[in-house]
């Protein structure tokens, strides 16, 4: 069974990360992305946000016995393959995976615009993962 602080911490860590994120929708799409203050901070959060997302997952997937990983996305399959995750749910969690790569790798391509967008209409997208992760506790 996985260990409940472990969760416990990461969720509310993702929580007050959330909360910075949704703090930062208030900016206009021009005042966002012509400020890099305001961008950076949207990207380091959302960075954060997915790694407590991948965090609990391996935790998970661990703790559950269910198989090996070598990356995010074998963590994501692993907790679709046993019924936590749906398949639309899986679809959002890998597509969220890839962009941390991007966030983390290829930071001199980030296409702020995408972010923007993620900021104003996938912030829920985090919010089903959180409630998965919650029926661990």
């Amino acid at each position: 069974m996985p260990n409940p602080e472990v969760l416990l911490r990461r969720l509310r860590a993702l929580e007050s990360y959330l909360a910075v994120l949704r703090s930062l929708q208030r900016y206009a799409q021009e005042e966002f992305l012509a400020n890099p203050e305001h961008y950076g901070s949207a990207e380091r959060f959302l960075q954060l946000a997915l790694e407590c997302l991948n965090d609990m997952g391996g935790h998970v997937v661990a703790d559950l016995h269910l198989g090996a990983v070598d990356t995010y996305a074998d963590v994501v399959e692993r907790l679709a393959a046993a019924g936590y995750v749906d398949p639309e749910l899986e679809r959002t969690w890998l597509r969220m995976v890839g962009f941390r790569n991007v966030l983390v790798h290829d930071y001199l391509e980030i296409d702020r615009s995408i972010v923007y967008d993620i900021l104003h209409n996938r912030l829920e997208d985090f919010v089903h993962l959180q409630r998965m992760f919650a029926q661990f506790l």
